[in-house]
C-alpha cells in the first residue's frame, strides 16, 4: 500500500516501517537493531515515501531519534525509560515481539532479550486531526523479583535538525499563571517540571519547538502536550549538530517504585502535533482536538456563572445566598456556584476541611432549600469542594491522622493550614467517593467546583510496601472518583481549580468541563493569562469572571465594561458583591451578559485568531470565527494608552470568506469579506485607558456589493 488515508496506519514489512496518516501530516517510525526509531514527522508523505527515508544519522553520542530511549549502548541523552532488574542490570536490549493495527491505532511490542520486561509503544491518529497520541505500557512477564522503575515516560519526540531552534512554553506563579515564554534552545537540556504532586502554576505540561522564525501565521511548529495532573517532567535536548528530542511523562524525583510480576503499568498520553501555519494554526488544532477527542461534553454551551467567593468569603448562610442568587438571576446568570464556607466548622481557613456536611448554624435545613430557590430562579446550582485536603482542626483528621501524606519522625508541614489526604490509599479514596456520591444523591447539585489548594509535602505512606507509587496512584484515584461520579450522575458538570490555574491539563479536562485559570480576576492581568491559556486549551474551557473594582488581588480600578469585555473571551462568569453594586451597574451588567449570550456560540465554538500580540500598553485583538465563516466576533482591549505609542487602529481579520458580505450586527454597517481580510477593519476604540470594543459580524446573503 503506497497511498494514504487520514486516520489510518500503514506498514511496510520489507523495511519494518510504520506510518500514521493524520489529516494533513504523517508520522513514521521503524524497527532497526534493538530499538524503534523515528523516521518522519511533517507534511503528508505516503508509506512508500517514508519507507525510503533513512534512519537518523549515528554520529557518536549525538544520536537522537529513538522512540523510547532507555539506558545502555550509545544512549547518553535523558532516558525515557529507567529500570533496574533484580541483579542490578539497568541496560535494556529490545527484540521486536510483533505489532498490531486497529484503524488509526498502532501498537508496537518489544521484549527485552533476556529479562522479563515487555513494553508496548502505542500510537493513535484521528481522521479529523494531525495530533498523534502516544503512550507506553510496561509489563513484567516473569515471576520472582519485581523490576525497579526509576522513570518511564510516555514518549520521546524527535524534531528535524536545524541550525536554530526556539522553545515556547508558559511559566508563572499563583495569580500570574500562563505567562507566555519564548527562548532560544541552546545546546544542552531544558527541563520543565512539577515536583508538587499536581500540575501547578509554575509551568504547564506542554512545549512548542520551532526553527526560530515562526510567527502567529507562518512557520513550522512542533508541539507536545502531556495529559497528566500529577507530578510531571518534559525535557528538551539539543545537540551541537542541531538535533532535538523531547521526552516527557509522569514522575517524581526520588526512589524507584516496583513493577511486580504479572503487573502492567500504563503511562498517560503524551500527544504531539506538527503544523505549518505558525502558532495560530497550532492553537486552533489543539483546540479542535480537545473539543472532539478530550472534553466530556464538548458541544454544550458553558453557562454564565456567578461565584460567591469574592462577595462572601467564608461568611455564607442560607439567607445571604438567597439574596445573592436573586440578584444574580436578575443579571441573566445561568449557574449559581456556592463557594467555600458552607460545611462543618468552616468559618475560616483553619478548620473544617474534611467534615463535609452543611453547617447547621448557617444552613439549618441543609442545602436543599437554597438549591430549590436557585432552580426556581431558573439557574443551575453549583458547589465548591476540596476533597483531597484536610484541616488538622477537623473531626476527620482527629479520627484518621494516618490518612494524610506524612513521614515517620518528620513534622507535617501545613500550607494554608491544610494537609493532603492520601488518595492512593483505597480506604481514603472510597471515603471520598462515598461522601461526594451521597452529597450528589441527596441534593440536586448540577456542578462541582473541584479545588486543590496546596502541593504535596512529606509525600510518604508509612507501612506501604511501595510508597513511591502514591504519586501516580493519587492522581489516578482522583480521575476514577470523578469518572464514577459523572457516570452515576449524568447531569453533573465539573470545574477544575487549584488555587487558580494549578491543575489545568488534558488529563483533567477529560473529566472537567471548564477550568479556572487564575484567582486573579484583574482584567489587565487577565489579558496575558488568557493569552497563555489559549495557546493550547480551548476558550470554551476557560473560566473568566467580571468581578469587583478595585480588584481584590491587585487593587486596580477598572470600568465595568472593560471587566466584562475581557471576560467575554472565554466562559463568562460574574463575581463580586452584587448587593453593593449600584442599580445602574447591575442594569449595565445585565446588558453585557445578554450581549455575551448572543455571541457565546461564536466564542466557545469558533476558531480563535490572535490578531495582535497580547500587551498592556497596546491594543490586544482576538477574533473568533464559526465553522463555515458565517459569523465572527472581534474583541479588542487596550489597558493603558501611552501618548506617542504606536497603536493598531486597523486590523486585518482572518478566516472569513473573501467573496461574502458581512454586516455589523449592532451598527448595521456592511463590509466585504475581501476588504476585511486584506485592507482591514477600523476598530474605533475609545480614547484613553481601559478602552475595549466587541464587534459581531454576520454573513449576508448574496454577493458583495460591486
Amino acid at each position: 500500500m503506497s497511498g494514504r488515508r487520514p486516520g489510518t496506519v500503514g506498514h511496510d514489512a520489507g523495511t519494518g516501517t510504520w506510518v500514521l496518516h493524520g489529516r494533513a501530516t504523517a508520522y513514521g517510525l521503524r524497527f532497526a537493531a534493538d530499538g524503534v526509531w523515528h523516521v518522519w514527522w511533517g507534511p503528508a508523505l505516503t508509506l512508500a515515501q517514508v519507507a525510503a527515508l533513512p534512519l537518523p544519522r549515528r554520529d557518536h553520542d549525538d544520536v537522537l531519534g529513538e522512540e523510547l530511549p532507555g539506558e545502555g549502548g550509545e544512549r547518553f541523552g535523558p532516558p525515557s525509560l529507567q529500570v533496574a532488574f533484580a541483579d542490578g542490570t539497568r541496560a535494556v536490549e529490545w527484540a521486536l515481539a510483533g505489532h498490531r493495527i486497529d484503524g488509526g491505532h498502532l501498537c508496537v511490542s518489544l521484549a527485552d532479550r533476556h529479562y522479563p520486561l515487555d513494553i508496548e509503544l502505542h500510537y493513535r491518529v484521528h481522521a479529523d486531526s494531525d495530533v498523534v497520541e502516544r503512550w507506553t505500557v510496561l509489563r513484567h512477564t516473569g515471576g520472582g523479583e519485581p523490576i525497579s522503575v526509576y522513570g518511564v515516560d510516555a514518549a520521546s519526540w524527535t524534531v528535524p535538525a536545524h541550525p536554530r531552534h526556539r522553545l515556547s512554553y508558559v511559566g508563572g506563579e499563583v495569580k500570574a499563571e500562563f505567562q507566555l515564554q519564548r527562548m532560544t534552545l541552546a545546546t544542552g537540556e531544558v527541563t520543565l517540571t512539577s515536583r508538587r504532586g499536581i500540575t501547578r502554576h509554575e509551568t504547564n505540561p506542554w512545549l512548542m519547538v520551532d526553527r526560530g522564525d515562526a510567527t502567529e501565521e507562518h512557520g513550522d511548529v512542533w508541539s507536545v502536550v502531556l495529559a497528566w495532573s500529577g507530578s510531571w517532567r518534559i525535557t528538551a535536548r539539543r545537540t551541537l549538530a542541531g538535533q532535538v528530542a523531547v521526552t516527557g511523562g509522569l514522575g517524581h524525583d526520588g526512589p524507584a517504585w516496583h513493577l511486580r510480576p504479572g503487573e502492567t503499568f500504563r503511562t498517560p498520553v503524551f500527544a504531539g502535533l506538527c503544523t505549518t501555519g505558525g502558532f495560530g494554526a497550532t492553537s486552533r488544532q489543539w483546540h479542535a482536538y480537545a473539543n472532539r477527542h478530550v472534553l466530556p461534553a464538548p458541544h454544550e454551551p458553558r453557562p454564565v456563572l456567578y461565584n460567591s467567593w469574592e462577595a462572601s468569603g467564608f461568611a455564607v448562610d442560607e439567607a445571604g445566598q438567597r439574596q445573592m442568587a436573586g440578584l444574580a438571576a436578575r443579571l441573566g446568570v445561568e449557574l449559581y456556584v456556592l463557594d467555600d464556607g458552607w460545611f462543618g466548622a468552616r468559618t475560616g481557613d483553619r478548620a473544617g476541611l474534611g467534615d463535609w456536611w452543611p453547617a447547621p448554624d448557617r444552613f439549618p435545613r441543609g442545602l436543599r432549600p437554597l438549591i430549590a430557590e436557585v432552580h426556581r430562579l431558573g439557574m443551575l446550582f453549583g458547589l465548591w469542594v476540596e476533597p483531597e485536603m484536610v484541616n488538622p482542626d477537623s473531626d476527620l483528621y482527629r479520627r484518621h491522622p494516618d490518612w494524610v501524606l506524612h513521614m515517620p519522625h518528620r513534622r507535617r508541614t501545613e500550607i494554608r493550614h491544610q494537609l493532603v489526604l492520601n488518595f492512593a490509599r483505597p480506604d481514603v479514596a472510597r471515603w471520598a467517593h462515598a461522601w461526594l456520591d451521597r452529597l450528589l444523591t441527596e441534593n440536586a447539585i448540577d456542578y462541582l467546583k473541584w479545588d486543590s489548594n496546596r502541593p504535596f509535602t512529606e509525600p510518604g505512606w508509612p507501612g506501604a510496601d511501595d510508597a513511591q507509587r502514591l504519586f501516580a496512584d493519587h492522581t489516578r484515584a482522583v480521575y476514577a472518583i470523578i469518572d464514577r461520579l459523572r457516570a452515576d450522575h449524568p447531569r453533573l458538570r465539573v470545574e477544575t481549580c487549584a488555587s487558580g490555574g494549578g491543575r489545568v491539563d488534558l488529563g483533567m479536562l477529560r473529566r472537567a468541563d471548564q477550568a479556572w485559570p487564575s484567582d486573579n480576576t484583574d482584567p489587565v492581568d487577565r489579558i496575558a493569562i488568557q493569552d497563555g491559556y489559549g495557546q493550547v486549551y480551548p476558550c470554551r474551557t476557560m473560566g473568566a469572571w467580571a468581578g469587583d473594582s478595585p480588584s481584590r488581588v491587585t487593587g486596580r480600578v477598572a470600568s465595568l465594561r472593560f471587566r466584562f469585555h475581557v471576560a467575554m473571551a472565554g466562559a463568562l462568569g460574574v463575581s463580586g458583591d452584587l448587593r453593593a453594586w449600584p442599580e445602574e451597574q447591575r442594569r449595565e451588567s445585565a446588558e453585557l451578559i445578554a450581549a455575551y449570550r448572543r455571541i457565546r456560540h461564536i466564542v466557545q465554538d469558533g476558531d480563535l485568531y490572535r490578531l495582535t500580540e497580547a500587551a498592556v500598553d497596546r491594543t490586544t485583538v482576538v477574533q473568533y470565527v464559526t465553522a463555515g465563516a458565517d459569523e465572527t466576533v472581534v474583541l479588542a482591549w487596550r489597558a493603558v494608552n501611552r501618548p506617542g505609542e504606536v497603536d493598531v487602529p486597523i486590523v486585518r481579520l482572518r478566516g472569513l470568506d473573501p467573496g461574502a458580505r458581512y454586516r455589523d450586527v449592532d451598527s448595521g454597517a456592511d463590509h466585504d469579506g475581501a476588504v476585511l481580510l486584506h485592507a482591514g477593519l477600523d476598530l474605533w476604540l475609545p480614547a484613553g485607558d481601559q478602552a475595549s470594543v466587541v464587534l459581531h459580524l454576520r454573513r449576508q446573503p448574496g454577493p458583495p456589493a460591486p
